[in-house]
């Protein structure tokens, strides 16, 4: 059985994620001593693996939640159940990466339309572009 603090060490997670990740009932310890203090089991750093690995993989805690219970009770969902979830999830990346995508098109096209130079910035052409509230497309025909 180890500690929260061995359990830390254990998985890189600091230990107040790991009382977050209790607290959203992702984890749980497996035992507690009379004083208070967590134990965790083998099985218990299993999970947390899991979990971690699940976050870094980009799913949410309600994602992850889905995950656990899955994992739990494998022969109750299918394949099916995961690839959904897992889907969804980079359906949500892609539209994230393409909002990024045209945020980035709209900053290069307000930087080549600014000269950059040391005068003051009441000419400036982000500074007018952005008090004009200028899309990215609006942007675009302006500079061309």
């Amino acid at each position: 059985m180890l500690k929260i603090s061995e359990l830390s060490a254990q998985t890189g997670l600091s230990a107040h994620t790991l009382r977050f990740y209790e607290k959203h009932g992702l984890i749980n310890a497996s035992t507690r001593s009379e004083a208070g203090y967590r134990f965790y089991s083998e099985a218990d750093v299993r999970r947390v693996e899991f979990v971690k690995t699940a976050r870094n993989s980009g799913f949410s805690l309600e994602d992850i939640a889905q995950l656990l219970s899955i994992r739990v009770d494998k022969q109750s969902h299918s394949c099916q159940d995961v690839t959904d979830i897992t889907q969804k999830k980079l359906d949500q990346v892609n539209a994230k990466i393409e909002e990024l995508q045209s945020i980035q098109q709209t900053l290069e096209i307000l930087l080549e339309s600014c000269c950059g130079g040391p005068e003051n910035a009441s000419h400036c052409s982000i500074m007018e572009a952005l008090d004009e509230g200028l899309t990215r497309d609006q942007a675009r025909s302006e500079s061309q």
